[in-house]
């Protein structure tokens, strides 16, 4: 087998790319590129009713916005149709599959005996052996694989480990149907081959798939890739994961103002560690990154740890990257705020000089648009509950007080600061009980970047007049 793997992402194209298919390419991404490998991507579009074009589109832009670049161009499993039927036919040839002209009451009928005898439903084998002379006028044969009867099939796992299915489990399935269509069973097979997969590394949901899958491989005489089935996502209560904890497609975390940087670090951390790392590189992942690291156990996870881990990468983020993705991310905001949708170049320069404060405290973009809007607010502000609650008659008559000073200081953060203290010296009071109203009257909230930093960024005709607009007339 080469030494450069060749992994697959292969999604079907029936909505979103939902967070845990965005985790499986991560995996088969970091596997591929930390060994000087590829990762191909197909379409696993068969299904032609839920297949849509804008499907298609929602995967390839969740991958391209979380960096996760394939190689080549993606492949279409619907247009290979006819390679796929062909490959069953062949297996007819060599007497590895059979014609079943078995009717839709038969097949019925054996599901009820089954049942009834407490077996799984299986297929019988009643056209295994027998002669297509045989068969009934009218109906047109699926193809079955002739399964191992006895025995078991092995699938050798890096995941799971060693895992057996016993054969009688494993009945004659179906790999073309009686319309001439491949069932997704063979033609995973066929993709993988033809396009020289090495390593399928997938949900464990597949785990049984692989084992009717290594029985067409070995029919066929094909080398069988290596497999890794990788444990579901659950929520951080230990159920499936839903909606409700997180099961959402890539471009809603996206809308929720995280950074697919900070998304790339989480999802790597979900089912695989190094050691007690928590924050890493895509590069130092793609070369720590090892297949037999992931763990057997679901992993859950945990919207307060993903906040985090963003609010880490925003405050290592460059400061004019996070302009440009906070004005992207004004239109997918379920309630945008009163933020310019473009910057002038003076409301830039505000917003720049203030980003170091902003940044210190936001956890998503969408928290740093928020807190970042009082910038751009029109006057008088309109104060949350905290501030308005500051704004007693004592802060608003000291308000004016500070209006007043502040009238010919030089607008620089020392003679500020030193005009701040004086007012709150003389009045007998601590700098914060200053200081905390005339935040509240300046950003219309009790938290902000330091209080200095935001007059200067708001400018000297600006902060006197907001601090007018709620200072008492003496």
């Amino acid at each position: 087998m080469s030494s450069h793997p060749i992994t697959r992402f292969a999604p079907s194209p029936t909505g979103f790319l939902h967070i845990g298919g965005a985790r499986t390419a991560l995996f088969n991404w970091l596997y591929a590129r930390g060994r000087g490998g590829k990762m191909l991507l197909r379409i696993e579009d068969t299904d032609r009713q839920r297949s849509t074009d804008a499907a298609i589109a929602a995967i390839l832009d969740g991958l391209s916005w979380l960096g996760l670049d394939w190689d080549g161009e993606p492949i279409s499993q619907f247009a290979r149709m006819e390679r796929h039927a062909e490959v069953a036919w062949q297996l007819v040839e060599s007497g590895h599959a059979y014609r079943c002209y078995a009717s839709q009451e038969e097949l019925a009928e054996m599901r009820e005996t089954a049942r009834a005898e407490g077996r799984p439903p299986r297929y019988d084998g009643r056209w295994r052996d027998r002669d297509p002379s045989e068969a009934p006028e009218g109906i047109k044969p699926v193809i079955r694989i002739k399964a191992p009867q006895d025995g078991e099939t092995v699938v050798e796992d890096h995941v799971q480990g060693r895992v057996t299915f016993p054969n009688r489990d494993l009945d004659d399935f179906i790999i073309l149907r009686s319309d001439g269509t491949p069932t997704y069973m063979l033609a995973v097979v066929v993709d993988d081959h033809d396009m020289g997969v090495t390593h399928v590394i997938r949900g464990d949901d597949h785990l049984t798939n692989a084992a009717r899958q290594g029985i067409i491989y070995e029919a066929l005489g094909w080398q069988v890739p290596q497999w890794a089935h990788i444990p579901l996502i659950h929520g951080p209560d230990g159920a499936k994961l839903s909606k409700r904890h997180g099961a959402l497609g890539v471009e809603a975390y996206r809308a929720m103002g995280y950074l697919p940087e900070a998304l790339r670090n989480y999802l790597a951390r979900l089912g695989w560690g190094h050691g007690d790392e928590e924050i890493f590189s895509s590069e130092q992942a793609t070369e720590w990154f090892d297949l037999d690291a992931i763990g057997k156990g679901a992993a859950r996870f945990d919207f307060v740890k993903l906040q985090n881990l963003n609010g880490h990468y925003i405050r290592q983020a460059d400061d004019a990257r996070l302009v440009a993705d906070m004005l992207k991310i004004l239109p997918e905001m379920e309630t945008p705020p009163a933020f310019p949708a473009e910057l002038s170049a003076a409301q830039r320069t505000q917003l720049m000089q203030l980003m170091p404060g902003l940044k210190e405290r936001a956890k998503t973009l969408v928290e740093l648009v928020h807190n970042a809007t009082f910038l751009f607010a029109a006057r008088p502000l309109t104060l949350d509950s905290n501030a308005e609650g500051l704004l007693d008659e004592d802060a608003r008559r000291r308000l004016g007080l500070l209006r007043d000073a502040l009238g010919n200081c030089a607008w620089e953060t020392e003679p500020l600061e030193g005009a701040v203290r004086t007012l709150a010296e003389s009045e007998g009071i601590k700098l914060g009980k200053l200081a905390q109203p005339l935040r509240a009257a300046l950003t219309g909230s009790t938290s902000s970047p330091g209080i200095f930093d935001v007059m200067l960024a708001l400018g000297r005709e600006e902060t006197l007049a907001r601090i007018a607009d709620q200072a008492s007339v003496a």
